[in-house]
């Protein structure tokens, strides 16, 4: 038998951990100008250079759809392009331009703020633990 009991609900505890942290860092980052989504993009680009849709859409662990609802505005802002030489639609590649390395490295120490926050009240070992925790579960879901 199941209970009703939101503190037996693994879904509604994450997403509820999920919004309070996306808090946190948005309110940080907002002083960049640029949401957390837009940051990690911005800093898997810089750490991953060249990559296709597809594979920023597996590391960023998001649909093709919602990936290219979050790469519009920096499209838009040109913090990110689409080069069209020698791509075919199904292999698009999305690359970091100048102004986009600038706009992550500007966003970095609102990040650093942010991580270091949520630390300080969650405590270091317990956030480490919980990040491992947290893509140890991620990575186990990639390999299915």
């Amino acid at each position: 038998m199941h209970s009703n009991d939101l503190t037996d609900d693994d879904c509604f505890a994450l997403r509820q951990a999920s919004r309070h942290i996306s808090k946190l860092y948005e309110h940080h980052l907002s002083e960049a100008g640029i949401t957390p989504t837009q940051f990690s993009i911005l800093r898997t680009l810089g750490r991953c250079p060249n990559l296709t849709m597809a594979e920023l859409a597996k590391a960023m662990m998001m649909d093709r759809t919602t990936l290219v609802r979050a790469l519009k505005p920096l499209l838009r802002r040109a913090l990110v392009a689409t080069p069209a030489e020698g791509q075919s639609n199904r292999r698009l590649r999305v690359v970091l331009t100048r102004k986009g390395s600038a706009k992550h490295e500007e966003a970095a120490p609102h990040w650093a703020a942010a991580q270091a926050s949520f630390e300080r009240s969650f405590g270091q070992q317990q956030a480490a633990y919980l990040r491992n925790e947290l893509f140890r579960m991620t990575s186990d879901l990639s390999e299915s």
